[in-house]
């Protein structure tokens, strides 16, 4: 046993090890390597972000040219949309009950000094918004509001998709 336990360390001792490098060297690489691979995926991140925002401001533009197919193509099928406190139900039922009818009835609706953040976390991200509008409907009548939304967004093979909308309004105050 003696034997066995004293011969590996003259072995070892006796390999040639010019072959291997630097490992200060390897690790600079590997921390470097490992930079360069979190940019990456920042910046596909940051993409991913761009893209979960154009599909809220795509809602946005769809609203003002009332556009009820390119807003429901926004809308993940098992999609909610809560609107001023009231549950709407999925985005489908939103515009066949509420939305849709009303956009029959507007004759203008523009929106004024949007802003909008978006944060993803996975496959899933949220955006947070406020804004004015303003619709003029057909009967003479003029809406100025101010409002605010919140989103929930998923990503799938097609792309980000909105899961939950809730948005709120109230007219303008003079603060």
């Amino acid at each position: 046993m003696a034997l066995a336990a004293g011969g590996i360390p003259a072995l070892a001792q006796s390999m040639d090890h010019s072959a291997h490098s630097d490992p200060t060297a390897s690790t600079q690489m590997d921390h470097t390597e490992q930079g360069m691979k979190h940019a990456e995926h920042m910046d596909a991140m940051n993409d991913d972000v761009a893209e979960a925002e154009a599909v809220l401001t795509s809602y946005r533009d769809a609203l003002t040219s009332r556009d009820a197919a390119g807003m429901a193509a926004l809308f993940a099928e098992g999609s909610f949309v809560y609107e001023n406190g009231k549950a709407e139900g999925s985005f489908t039922h939103y515009m066949e009950h509420h939305l849709g009818p009303e956009l029959d009835a507007i004759t203008s609706f523009t929106f004024g000094e949007p802003t909008l953040a978006v944060t993803r976390m996975g496959h899933m991200a949220y955006g947070r918004e406020t804004y004015t509008y303003r619709i003029e409907l057909a009967d003479g009548r003029v809406i100025d509001r101010e409002g605010v939304a919140t989103s929930v967004l998923a990503h799938d093979a097609d792309g980000w998709k909105i899961v939950q909308y809730h948005s709120s309004s109230r007219a303008p105050r003079n603060n």
